[in-house]
């Protein structure tokens, strides 16, 4: 694989360490990124459900839930669903629909939460690969893996690192309910990033965020999840479920189990 940077000029490269923590919480993430309709969560949800099979009234973990799109949809097929994230204004806006079978907590994915608790976790969206150090992967994956119950299944919906790279769009302008989001896309082999400059008539001066995801491969999560007692079991390509392929697959969906005791 030859990931390298998309645009061959200068390009500022410094991101902070949790970038994420101030643009996750920005509302104009959430207009660039969720402007999606419930349906397109469910039926996801649906065709996971139909291929996991889990027993009536599960305990469920959505692992950075952002505004509990999919935590909901969960939730309304009838299991008991905990969604957690880092973003404070996401997790306050996910609690008006809080229900006795449906709870949002404020929570870094990379601090423990409890011991077997669920028997499912999901992160949905790529909600991970964002941290400075492998470390932190690491913390992350073991904190989810000792949330989980003995054989319970932890499913991660993550970009297909050689399909981004192909399919990489250098510069791209998008203009969402009159803002306008001027956005930078390369690769250092390393990491994908991605600068977003957001320019709005009510604004000073634009804002500008720069996401940074780590490139990792199938290889990657099998040494990331094997450690913490994690069993890989599939990898999918997409939201349909087909099987991965690494050349033509959009997503790298793990499907992974936590050994018995």
């Amino acid at each position: 694989m030859s990931l390298v940077s998309a645009d061959s000029s200068p390009v500022n490269r410094s991101v902070p360490r949790d970038w994420f923590r101030e643009w996750f919480d920005s509302p104009y993430y959430h207009k660039l990124y969720f402007q999606r309709d419930k349906a397109e969560a469910a039926v996801f949800i649906i065709r996971l459900l139909q291929l996991l099979q889990p027993p009536p009234g599960s305990q469920m973990l959505d692992v950075a839930c952002g505004r509990g799109r999919h935590a909901r949809v969960l939730a309304a097929h009838g299991y008991d669903v905990t969604g957690i994230d880092l973003a404070p204004g996401s997790i306050a806006y996910a609690r008006q629909f809080e229900n006795d079978h449906l709870h949002f907590y404020v929570h870094d994915m990379r601090q423990l939460l409890c011991t077997n608790c669920f028997q499912y976790a999901f992160n949905f969206f790529t909600s991970f690969g964002y941290f400075e150090t492998a470390r932190e992967n690491n913390n992350a994956v073991r904190a989810v893996s000792i949330a989980l119950q003995p054989n319970g299944v932890f499913v991660l919906d993550y970009l297909n690192a050689e399909y981004t790279e192909k399919c990489l769009i250098p510069h791209e302008q998008k203009i969402i309910d009159g803002v306008t989001y001027t956005i930078t896309r390369w690769c250092d082999g390393k990491h994908f990033y991605k600068k977003i400059v957001i320019s709005e008539d009510k604004l000073p001066q634009p804002l500008e965020y720069t996401e940074r995801v780590a490139v990792l491969t199938p290889e990657d999560f099998e040494t990331l999840f094997h450690p913490n007692g994690l069993h890989i079991r599939q990898f999918y390509g997409n939201y349909d479920l087909k099987p991965f392929d690494r050349q033509h697959s959009p997503r790298l969906i793990v499907v992974a189990s936590k050994a018995p005791q």
